[in-house]
């Protein structure tokens, strides 16, 4: 994110500049949703970010409980930017997290987990930075009804883009009958793309904000899209994906619309992924880089694709973090879920992309999607990655046929792993496979966070009857 102040005098001043009337501060919790509260222009002063923000820990999930809730939020001047979105002037600060009871970085704020993780990365002398640019998919419906009590479970979403429109009547007597079709939304152009202008908007508001856009584009799906904004630092491009989904969002929502990333809203249609790529740097070189080599890379490259594809099944617990996230890693739908690498090819877990030079190449981590915390994800595969160098880890492949054409017994005659097929099977793999991240996750992060996710999401999941069940079992 371009920065819009340098320190906190500059912050105060830019302030003055814009009459910002409000400043919001924002954190993240470990599912990744953003939280905030504001405080008056006038009560903030230099000490506010010296000292920090008082606020309930308790109240957060999963975080403290209510006879040690008093915590403090850090906020960072230098990542202030003004909301788009308010009808007062407010300025809007990322914040990391303070543990007053154990005098250090909260161990459960992603965002200063992320910033262990770069000190960590430093600390191994591989490297000084680490980049990452994420590609988040999203959708826009028109509309979403959901119900879920003890005897009823119901959702429906609507676009007009869905092909179920087709016979629908519409208040103005006019159904257009343009639409993309299942699977058939790749750079359709207008009429078929009705989305034009509404992600022309969020690309306008992104660069207000200081986000670097490039790609804007339909996605293959029926209502879906992407826009790809430019690669950071691990905590940068965290910090942006926060900013992106609140403003995809946004822009949907005050525009009549709503806009999800959630990996799989539509049975039988492409899902939305996250796909990551990742590049560690030193001494402003790239260390994934060697001419002449397989897609260019080096030994450092092709040994942390090894360490993350060695450790995916637990990586996925960061990565792909709900149930419907593996929704939509199933064949047939652009989703990888191969535990192999390839150059060019998408339909490999880790792909290289094509034309990859000296200052270009990058793995493509395929799999993960924005159900993820980003701080999480992105410090999970770097540790994983970290972890494959430090052992000279060789990845499966390169694998260069179309991976998506094998038979189950295939892959597995080629010994080729693959991603869990449920978050209960990637929880399981990380009780199993987590000292790879110890050096920056501690134990009680781990634990937590593993129960956080069954308690939230497996076992509710599980004990839910579905539409699909009633369908095939009812009559038995």
């Amino acid at each position: 994110m371009g920065k819009f102040v340098n320190s906190i005098e500059e912050f105060f001043e830019y302030c003055k500049e814009n009459e910002v009337e409000f400043v919001d501060f924002r954190f993240t919790d470990i599912k990744g949703a953003w939280h905030h509260l504001s405080y008056t222009m006038p009560s903030i002063d230099a000490d506010s970010f010296k000292n920090g923000i008082p606020f309930d820990g308790s109240s957060i999930d999963a975080w403290q409980p209510i006879n040690k809730s008093d915590m403090i939020l850090m906020p960072e001047a230098e990542s202030a930017f003004l909301d788009p979105f308010t009808a007062d002037p407010t300025i809007i600060v990322f914040c990391d997290v303070y543990d007053i009871y154990k005098g250090e970085l909260y161990e459960k704020c992603p965002r200063s987990i992320a910033k262990k993780a770069l000190k960590y990365l430093s600390e191994t002398g591989v490297g000084d930075v680490a980049y990452f640019g994420p590609e988040n998919e999203f959708f826009i419906f028109d509309d979403v009804k959901i119900k879920d009590e003890i005897n009823c479970a119901y959702y429906e979403v609507d676009s007009e883009e869905g092909e179920w429109s087709d016979s629908k009547s519409y208040p103005d007597g006019f159904n257009t009958g343009h639409r993309p079709r299942t699977k058939g939304g790749y750079f359709p152009c207008q009429p078929t793309d009705s989305m034009v202008d509404l992600r022309a908007e969020m690309v306008q508001v992104l660069e207000q904000v200081g986000l670097e856009t490039f790609v804007v584009h339909h996605e293959v799906a029926q209502a879906q899209g992407e826009i790809g904004v430019k690669f950071g630092t691990l905590v940068e491009a965290a910090d942006n994906v926060q900013i992106y989904k609140y403003v995809v969002k946004m822009v949907a929502h005050l525009n009549g619309k709503t806009a999800t990333f959630m990996p799989k809203p539509l049975y039988g249609d492409n899902g939305n992924g996250m796909h990551v790529h990742q590049s560690i740097w030193k001494d402003g070189k790239n260390t994934f880089f060697k001419a002449g080599e397989y897609a260019n890379l080096s030994d450092t490259a092709r040994y942390y694709i090894g360490g993350v594809l060695k450790h995916a099944q637990s990586v996925a617990a960061f990565t792909n973090a709900s149930t419907n996230s593996y929704k939509r890693l199933i064949p047939g739908f652009e989703a990888p879920s191969i535990l192999t690498y390839s150059s060019q090819n998408r339909s490999a877990s880790c792909r290289i992309p094509y034309g990859s030079n000296e200052k270009s190449v990058r793995a493509e981590m395929r799999f993960p999607d924005s159900t993820a915390c980003p701080y999480l994800a992105f410090t999970a595969l770097l540790l994983a990655g970290l972890d494959g160098i430090a052992n000279k880890t060789e990845p499966v492949g390169p694998m260069d046929e179309d991976l998506f054409e094998l038979s189950l017994d295939e892959i597995r005659e080629k010994g080729i792993a693959q991603m869990p097929h449920t978050l209960r099977e990637a929880l399981e793999a990380l009780l199993k496979d987590q000292d790879y991240l110890k050096s920056v996750m501690s134990d009680e992060f781990i634990s937590t966070y593993k129960h956080y996710k069954f308690e939230t999401q497996v076992w509710p999941d599980e004990g839910r009857p579905t539409a699909f069940e009633f369908k095939s079992t009812y009559s038995c």
